[in-house]
This record gives structure tokens, C-alpha cells and sequence, in this order.
């Protein structure tokens, strides 16, 4: 027997479209991408039955996708482009980025990865003198040198055949720089995760440049929001075993929390 609460007879109205509480949902996932079963009931204090239920009506009307554990904004049948990119979960990457970098002691050697949300820890990072960094994208390179670089602050840009609206670095040529480099963490984005926890990425040249920096660093850590959780991308990128840390901004649906904490990897939710 279900028991339905005051608040589902106030708010459950699926014969004339959907309650308040069901817009404000679709307004978080919006604006977040991604939001989980518990972090929404705690939003509005309701049981998780009740965000269940929610869910489950706005998936039916096509307004959002249920996942397991949570809830996303729907699939594009093509991958996002750059400018699309930039107007994603912006306060969430702003909130891992800060995260990022106070997780980065003095004195290290760190790779920065391409990606709208690396640019967010570039523009963290423009207060620091004390960390080297080496990037392959031309907008993450732009981002370490703005108007608040603090002086001697000096970033490293790899040479290498430039593509996209970003300015990706590509191509045999930034592989052999790279490879001259050794980092004491790479921060690698990604475009989703595989069942097994994996990160996942769409474009094959971009992997090969990720793994050879995960092969020159000592560390791993990907920085990702939480609208990557329920997406599959192309290819992996690289196995769990290989990475160590993981910054977001959500707790991982539960599937993924269990693998990440079997593989060993250190979750940080940024607040």
C-alpha cells in the first residue's frame, strides 16, 4: 500500500500538469544538470518516495530523464558544443574549482586539463604564484593569464596542432612536449562515466593526450559536475585504478559511489 503524504495531495496534479514542487525541480536540474533523489528531498523535506514520484511525472512528460538514483536534464542526441558548454552548471564548476584548488599544495607541478570546467580551476588558480602549470588548451592557457594573474605567476602552453573553438592543443606534437614534462597531479576533465565508475570522453585525439599526462603525473584527479553521472561518452579514458581523487559538486548516484570507493578513489563534494 502506498501512503501519500499532505503535501503529494497539495502537489501531485498529473491530470492538469505539474505541481509547484515539480517546477522547482525542473529548475534545479536545469540548473545544475544533475540532482539526486536525496539531495532534492532534503531540498523540499519530503520523503524520497515523494521526489520518486515527481520524477517519475516529469520523465513521463519528457521534461527531464530519470536515472537511477537521481534525475538529469535530457540526452542531446548530439554531443554539446563549446559555446553550449559555457552555459552549463556554471555555479557548480565555479564551486568545484575552488574546491580544486585548495586540495593543491604549494610548490607543485600540475597539468591542467581541456574543458569549461578546467577554464573554472584556470581562473582559481590566477591568485596562486606558488604551483607550475602545464595546459594544452588555449582557453585554459587564457584563463591562467587574465587581468588578476598574480606577478611570476607563469604557465606553460604546449605547442601542437590548435582545434575547436577552444584552442585544443592536438596531435603527435603536444604529445612529445608533454612528454617531457613530469606533474605532481593531472586534473583531467571528462564528458561522462562508464558503469564500473570509469570517466569516459568523446574525442579520441583529447584521450590520448589525457592518458599520456596521467602517465607523467604522479596523481590523478578529474573534476566533474554532476550532469556527467548519468551520461556514457565515447570511449574511457582512463581505468579508476589510475586516478585519486574525484571533485564535484553532488554526491555520485549510489552504483557509481560504490565503485568509486571499491577502486579507492577520495570523493570531494565541493560545497
Amino acid at each position: 500500500m502506498i501512503v501519500f503524504d499532505h503535501e503529494d495531495r497539495e502537489n501531485d496534479r498529473e491530470n492538469v500538469g505539474v505541481s509547484l514542487r515539480q517546477r522547482q525541480i525542473l529548475t534545479i536540474v536545469q540548473r545544475q544538470g544533475y540532482a539526486t533523489v536525496e539531495a532534492l528531498a532534503a531540498e523540499f523535506q519530503v520523503s524520497t518516495q515523494s521526489v520518486r514520484r515527481d520524477i517519475i511525472r516529469l520523465d513521463t512528460l519528457g521534461l527531464l530523464q530519470r536515472f537511477h538514483g537521481g534525475v538529469g536534464v535530457l540526452d542531446a542526441p548530439v554531443r554539446l558544443g563549446y559555446e553550449q558548454k559555457l552555459t552549463v552548471a556554471i555555479s557548480a564548476k565555479d564551486r568545484i574549482a575552488q574546491a580544486t584548488v585548495a586540495l593543491l599544495p604549494p610548490g607543485q607541478a600540475i597539468y591542467l586539463d581541456y574543458g569549461t570546467t578546467c577554464e573554472a580551476v584556470a581562473r582559481a588558480l590566477r591568485g596562486r604564484d606558488d604551483v607550475r602549470v602545464v595546459t594544452a588548451s588555449l582557453a585554459v592557457a587564457q584563463a591562467l593569464t587574465g587581468a588578476h594573474t598574480v606577478p611570476g605567476f607563469e604557465p606553460v602552453m604546449l605547442g601542437g596542432q590548435l582545434r575547436g573553438a577552444e584552442g585544443a592543443a592536438l596531435g603527435e606534437l603536444t604529445l612529445s612536449a608533454l612528454a617531457q614534462f613530469r606533474f605532481d597531479v593531472a586534473v583531467l576533465g571528462c564528458s561522462g562515466f562508464d558503469s564500473d565508475g570509469a570517466p569516459t570522453d568523446f574525442d579520441l585525439d583529447k584521450i590520448a593526450v589525457k592518458r599520456m599526462a596521467l602517465v607523467q603525473a604522479r596523481a590523478g584527479m578529474i573534476v566533474a559536475d554532476a550532469s556527467k553521472f548519468p551520461r556514457l561518452a565515447l570511449a574511457r579514458l582512463a581505468p579508476l585504478t589510475s586516478l585519486h581523487r574525484l571533485v564535484t559538486d553532488a554526491a555520485p548516484p549510489v552504483d557509481l559511489a560504490q565503485a568509486f570507493r571499491q577502486a579507492g578513489l577520495s570523493i570531494v563534494v565541493a560545497d
